[in-house]
C-alpha cells in the first residue's frame, strides 16, 4: 500500500498571511541594502516613473494618493537630486511631464543589485526544491499582481484594461 502525502490546498487567507509576513521580512532585509539617498516616498515615485514615463504631476499624485503641492515638492527634491527630469508637454504648455533621469535609472539598478545580493544570501540557505517552488509561486503572483496594478498581462504582452 502506497501512502501519499496529502496536503490540503492552501486558502488565500492563509497564503495572504504568510505573504504579508514575507513582505515584512523583505522590508527588514532590504533595509540592510539602504535606499539612501532616496526616502521611501521618493523611491515609490521613481518606481512609478520607471513604469509610466512621461506622466504628469496630477496622474502621479493620483497614484500616490497625494495632493498636488505635496507631489510637486516630492518631485522638486527628486529633480534636485538628479533622479527626475521635468519637461513641458508639447501639446499643452501648462502640463509638465515627468521622466526618470539616467541617474535615477542607475540608482534603481544599483538598489536592485544590492537587494538581490541580500536576498541571495537567504535563498542560498534554502533547499533547491523549496527555491523552485518559491520561484514558481512568485512568478504566478507577479503576473497576476502586475495585471491588477497596471492592467497588463505580462504572459501575453497585451493590455487588459
Amino acid at each position: 500500500m502506497t501512502v501519499t502525502n496529502f496536503r490540503p490546498r492552501p486558502e488565500p487567507v492563509e497564503v495572504a498571511r504568510v505573504t504579508s509576513t514575507a513582505a515584512e521580512l523583505l522590508e527588514v532585509l532590504w533595509g540592510r541594502a539602504s535606499t539612501a539617498p532616496a526616502s521611501a516616498s521618493q523611491l515609490r515615485v521613481l518606481l512609478i516613473l520607471e513604469h509610466q514615463e512621461g506622466i504628469n504631476l496630477r496622474t502621479l499624485g493620483d497614484h500616490l494618493a497625494s495632493t498636488p503641492p505635496s507631489t510637486s515638492r516630492l518631485c522638486d527634491r527628486l529633480q534636485a537630486a538628479g533622479f527626475v527630469e521635468r519637461e513641458v508637454s508639447r501639446t499643452d504648455r501648462r502640463e509638465v511631464r515627468l521622466y526618470l533621469s539616467s541617474r535615477g535609472r542607475a540608482f534603481l539598478t544599483d538598489l536592485r543589485a544590492r537587494r538581490e545580493e541580500t536576498l541571495r544570501s537567504v535563498l542560498e540557505r534554502m533547499p533547491a526544491g523549496d527555491r523552485s517552488a518559491l520561484l514558481t509561486g512568485l512568478e504566478a503572483f507577479c503576473a497576476v499582481a502586475s495585471e491588477q496594478i497596471h492592467g497588463y498581462d505580462e504572459s501575453s504582452g497585451s493590455r487588459t484594461a
